[in-house]
């Protein structure tokens, strides 16, 4: 798909980071946009920003996690444009956590988060742009964590994979079908983004997250300066986003470098090789 000016997008995720930097780069040529975010005040600051006509802007609250939220969603983005062309499954998660201190809680809001969220959007959405008239493209974020298997992230790899796997199935699944509907997949890597404070809009009915040990606190640390000194800023990625959709794309990975680490993973699977270090 490489004309977007006047088509529509939807966005999860919107109020910050990377999916407000896709919103700004949608806005940016032309689409109408449909934001969705669990931050309703957050997302409606946003929205504001980017300065679009109100009648080419829709902004949602969402939990992506609920199937009903995600379904009411596709019913007011079709609603009020009659068609959707981008679909970004963007919103997510991340919890430190060494696996032995997290409680069911923790997991079901991550993967809630993280997989299920794109699982509700594929469902609700996918079946309407395929049947709609031209080209539609959907992005799935994912993270290189999809790719590797970092410590005291088990919750939010899980997800990631399952993100990956879903995405390259649902590819080779609309290939066969010559489907003109696109699938890319969004795998970057430390990005100024805030998700290490997702935590602010954990919902009631997940409780209070576990409590971390010293080893969790240290990863925590060290996460959060890794995603303070990333290179690649959101709006870096929005655009290789919008490159990837326009070439019909599958793997979107910003951040070449890692792709290294992602070598060596595969080669001690190869190999049959223990595990080297993900970072």
């Amino acid at each position: 798909m490489k004309d977007f000016a006047g088509r529509t997008a939807v966005i999860t995720g919107a109020a910050s980071g990377i999916g407000l930097a896709l919103a700004r780069r949608a806005a940016r040529d032309g689409m109408n946009l449909v934001l969705a975010d669990i931050d309703l005040p957050r997302l409606q600051a946003a929205a504001a920003e980017l300065a679009c006509p109100p009648d080419r802007v829709l902004a949602r609250a969402c939990d992506v996690s609920l199937e009903a939220d995600v379904a009411a969603l596709a019913e007011a983005a079709f609603g009020r444009f009659g068609a959707v062309h981008l679909l970004c499954n963007n919103a997510g998660v991340a919890l430190t956590r060494l696996v032995r201190e997290m409680s069911t809680a923790d997991w079901e809001w991550v993967l809630g988060a993280n997989l299920w969220s794109v699982i509700h959007g594929i469902r609700h959405f996918l079946p309407r742009m395929a049947a709609q008239d031209g080209e539609s493209h959907v992005v799935n974020t994912a993270s290189v964590a999809g790719l590797l298997s970092t410590p005291a992230s088990a919750a939010y790899n899980v997800g990631k994979h399952g993100v990956v796997t879903l995405s390259e199935t649902l590819y080779q699944e609309l290939k066969a079908e010559n489907s003109r509907v696109g699938v890319s997949l969004l795998c970057p890597a430390w990005v100024k983004t805030g998700i290490n404070q997702a935590g602010r809009n954990r919902q009631a009915r997940y409780g209070e997250v576990s409590p971390a040990g010293e080893m969790s606190r240290a990863l925590e640390e060290r996460i959060a300066k890794a995603l303070e000194s990333g290179r690649l800023s959101a709006d870096d990625v929005a655009d290789a986003v919008f490159a990837a959709v326009a070439e019909d794309r599958f793997y979107v990975i910003p951040h070449r470098k890692i792709l290294e680490v992602v070598k060596r993973r595969c080669e001690d699977i190869l190999e049959g090789r223990n595990p080297s270090p993900a970072w």
